[in-house]
């Protein structure tokens, strides 16, 4: 998806419950898995696909230092508002190949990002590259019916089956929980949705 496309896309962005985590409900739902999924503060984040910085403001009210990137000049721009103030820097950038230089984080996080990649691979080995050893990485996936008959298999998303496939060989170790509570999306949802943390 093109630069024009997330622009266009960022004025009404944070109204999906998962997106600006404007629900109280919500915002504890997702400060709660993000809490068990990293380290204890403080650690460095780069969170790739950044969108308007829900995230990295949420992880730096917790503790952490975040780098946010994101392709969207415009989400980038409502991104740093929203973090004013705290340990968080947003770059404009490709989230598969993030310009942060020689940085390593303890943590690359991304949600919702890896099925829009046009090279999905070769993302992953970036983004492990980017990890220091004994990191993590988290993320945040699913699998929609839509686009489903599009014939790739990250098309509509992606499994937690064929993502776990293409980290196995990149990390020591995964895991994969299922995000199936309402609470994280504002509603009940059908499809498959899941975090695979991974061990660098």
């Amino acid at each position: 998806m093109t630069t024009d496309y997330w622009d266009g896309a960022a004025a009404t962005f944070d109204q999906e419950a998962d997106h600006g985590l404007l629900d109280p409900e919500v915002r504890a739902a997702w400060r709660e898995r993000l809490i068990s999924w990293l380290p204890e503060p403080p650690s460095r984040v780069l969170d790739v696909g950044c969108g308007t910085g829900t995230l990295a403001r949420l992880l730096a009210e917790e503790g952490h230092t975040v780098t946010g990137v994101d392709l969207s000049p415009r989400m980038v721009e409502l991104a740093r508002a929203k973090v004013a103030g705290l340990p968080v820097e947003v770059l404009a950038g490709d989230a598969a190949d993030p310009p942060v230089g020689e940085a390593r984080f303890d943590v690359l996080l991304c949600r919702h990002v890896v099925w829009a990649m046009p090279d999905p691979h070769a993302a992953l080995r970036r983004w492990r590259d980017l990890v220091r050893p004994g990191g993590r990485l988290v993320l945040v996936e699913g699998r929609w019916g839509t686009g489903s008959a599009e014939g790739t298999p990250w098309s509509g998303g992606v499994t937690a089956a064929t993502l776990s496939l293409a980290l196995r060989d990149l990390v020591t170790g995964l895991r994969v929980e299922p995000l199936t509570d309402p609470r994280l999306w504002g509603k009940h949802i059908d499809d498959e949705r899941y975090a695979l943390i991974a061990t660098r």
